[in-house]
């Protein structure tokens, strides 16, 4: 157990859900949104990668669990993406280094600029040298340890509370996101992160049958559950199917989450809008912005929250590391306090669970994998009444739970679906239902077609078609209004790419009957088969 005391009264559970959508465009470096892995990467998962080898070579033990969903290890497995990657890397190193000359006039932001140039440099050695180019290898390295227990996600993030409509798509959605872990890792397949939090009872059946033991939820899930839960959110509910459910802790959320007194927002820490991406001479930083000129975050920022004013003060990584010690003190006492209040009114010792999306560690709050570091020591070596554990090492602990079924919820603003149904993006579901039914329907038609049959090839990219349309993250992007062409357009791309898929399955004509195709239906089949090459072992038969 991740604590050397043996005067354990209780338990905290990090979760770190690791997640972008499946950005792919092999016709074009010019879209920004690949940007979104690369940064993620460099700011988030390369850094929580760093810490967890620190903390191991100092002998520290900890636990902490993490989702790596399935587009999320597509992406990392792609080759075009590793090349590009390393493209960034060195754009970036170029940079830092004139960075190093521009700044001479100020010795502190001169400072920073050579901390960047020697941050991406060894980005970029750690990534070819220790990763081989693939983040994966080093996720799984831990895994196998045992000091990062990893979790699966559903295929392509999509919303089970809507899919279930057609619980055949759900089902697909878990067994493939499943089959995506097992490619990867070896340890067996505990726990699933629903997306965006999204529970239905509907789908727990389908999550026992692939092996799952345990999911999260949000707070409400567990609140609402019926039967009531004893002990609230501090103790683990098993539905009636079978699946355990852990809910999200609301105290140890807000500590870092809120807008108002969060961690994140301290005084000392790095400012995230602040770039000199905006800041920079036009025609000095034209190179290293987007292709047709419009201006963009570079990575590069020089400056602290300092409060709130335009007049921000310079960046200063000893401050900054000052307020980590200080934060990390506080979300410690505060978890001694809270154990021991709470272990008074348990039956078994209390689980405090504290699920965050991972990129908020490093990209949106930049010291935040240092954060976690100087909290996994402090636990280790410090006198207190908690330990890390994983969920699946709770339950494996504690078998004894009460069994109530979850309520129907999702996180994200007003808890039950608000942000992937409403007004703004409500349109987009008959499109996802009607390609979901017609999928179960081509599966139905042609069960069973043989390996190298050019009609299963086209019902696989149906398939694939299909997943990547109902990712979660397009819906979000319409509600929150930001990328929102961006969004639009991948929905659009992907229905119209699956239904022109369909009618040729359909269409009564000699070649297709021949299994062959002509040669633009051909060139169609290729170019969008480059283009989504999500799940290379996708097998339509999953929707029989």
């Amino acid at each position: 157990m991740a604590n050397r005391n043996k005067n354990v009264k209780g338990y905290v559970s990090f979760i770190l859900h690791a997640h972008l959508p499946y950005v792919h465009h092999p016709e074009s470096e010019d879209y920004l949104e690949e940007q979104w892995f690369f940064e993620a990467a460099s700011e988030t998962y390369i850094p929580l990668l760093k810490r967890f080898q620190k903390l191991v070579d100092e002998n520290i033990d900890f636990r902490f669990t993490m989702s790596l969903t399935p587009p999320l290890l597509n992406m990392m497995d792609n080759k075009l993406l590793q090349e590009r990657y390393i493209k960034y890397l060195e754009k970036h190193i170029e940079l830092a280094q004139k960075e190093c000359e521009r700044t001479q006039y100020d010795d502190r932001i001169n400072k920073l600029s050579h901390y960047y140039l020697d941050r991406y440099t060894e980005d970029l050695r750690f990534f070819k040298e220790e990763c081989n180019c693939c983040l994966i290898n080093q996720f799984k390295k831990f895994n196998d340890l045992g000091v990062l227990e990893i979790i699966g996600c559903g295929a392509t993030h999509g919303y089970f509370p809507i899919l279930i409509l057609n619980e055949k798509t759900v089902k697909a959605q878990i067994q493939l996101g499943v089959q995506a872990y097992y490619k990867y890792f070896e340890k067996p397949l505990k726990g699933f992160w629903l997306p965006e939090c999204g529970y239905v009872p509907e789908s727990d059946k389908y999550l026992r049958e692939f092996g799952i033991e345990y999911v999260l939820v949000e707070t409400h899930g567990i609140l609402y559950a019926d039967p009531t839960p004893l002990y609230g959110t501090y103790a683990p509910i098993v539905s009636p199917d079978g699946v355990v459910a852990f809910g999200r802790d609301l105290e140890s959320s807000r500590q870092v989450w809120s807008s108002i007194n969060g961690y994140p927002g301290d005084f000392n820490y790095r400012e995230f809008y602040r770039d000199i991406g905006f800041d920079a001479p036009y025609e000095y930083i034209k190179p290293y912005i987007t292709y047709n000129g419009v201006r963009v975050s570079t990575g590069i920022k020089y400056y602290r929250i300092t409060g709130k004013t335009e007049e921000k003060d310079v960046y200063n990584l000893d401050w900054a590391m000052d307020s980590i010690n200080r934060n990390a003190g506080d979300f410690f006492d505060n978890r001694v306090r809270q154990i021991n209040y709470l272990s008074k009114h348990t039956e078994n010792p209390p689980i405090i669970v504290c699920p965050y999306d991972a990129e908020l560690y490093g990209h949106w709050w930049y010291e935040g994998p240092d954060f976690l570091y100087t909290l996994a020591k402090k636990i280790y070596y410090d006198d207190c009444n908690f330990s890390l554990i994983t969920p699946h090492e709770y339950l494996t602990k504690y078998p004894n739970i009460q069994q109530s079924t979850p309520c129907r919820s999702s996180w994200g603003a007003n808890g039950y679906s608000y942000v992937w149904l409403n007004g703004s993006n409500d349109y987009i579901h008959r499109h996802l239902h009607v390609a979901g039914d017609r999928m179960c329907e081509l599966a139905m038609r042609y069960p069973n077609l043989p390996q190298d049959s050019l009609k299963r090839r086209i019902l696989n990219q149906c398939a694939r078609e299909l997943v990547l349309m109902q990712s979660s993250d397009w819906l979000f992007i319409i509600t929150n209004g930001t990328m929102v062409d961006y969004a639009k357009k991948r929905v659009k791309d992907h229905v119209g790419r699956f239904t022109k898929l369909y009618y040729m399955m359909l269409k009564k004509q000699s070649l297709i009957e021949e299994d062959k195709l002509d040669e633009t239906n051909m060139l169609f089949l290729e170019d969008i088969e480059n283009k989504d090459d999500i799940f290379p072992e996708m097998d339509y038969m999953i929707y029989y």
